[in-house]
């Protein structure tokens, strides 16, 4: 199964073992439209961070972390599409998430490709492509 995933989801299953495991199964291929990696990478650093003050993890820990959410990105866990894939979908996919005008990177490469967006913001309900949450796709997909 191919999916797009939304840059919120991303983060946050990056961020969790549960989440690195999903998106790491051979029998899914997870795509990032270009600019919403940029969004993810600062996010990313900026949750990292939050939890380090925290409390939650060490400054070690933290940058060791963010190094293995690095190293699936490098290692092609999760795909980043460049933006002339998707691109020319980009007035279209605006139109369709009007409320949120910045979503429309995984809308247009959700479009390019025909696949599927997984995400956990309602400003996808009705952008015309199927939406996967988390919960619905680990159900779907069954134990690895």
């Amino acid at each position: 199964m191919i999916i797009v995933v939304d840059a919120s989801v991303l983060v946050a299953e990056l961020l969790r073992r549960r989440g690195r495991e999903l998106l790491a199964r051979p029998d899914l291929r997870c795509l990032v439209a270009e600019d919403q990696w940029d969004e993810a990478q600062h996010e990313l650093d900026k949750r990292v961070a939050a939890i380090v003050g925290q409390g939650r993890l060490t400054s070690d820990q933290g940058q060791q972390l963010l190094r293995i959410v690095h190293d699936f990105v490098e290692g092609d866990v999760i795909e980043v599409v460049p933006r002339r894939f998707y691109g020319h979908m980009e007035n279209a996919a605006r139109r369709r998430v009007p409320r949120d005008p910045a979503d429309w990177a995984p809308v247009a490469l959700a479009l390019a490709l025909d696949v599927a967006i997984l995400t956990a913001d309602n400003d996808f309900l009705g952008c015309g492509c199927p939406t996967w949450t988390v919960e619905t796709l680990l159900a779907e997909l069954g134990p690895p």
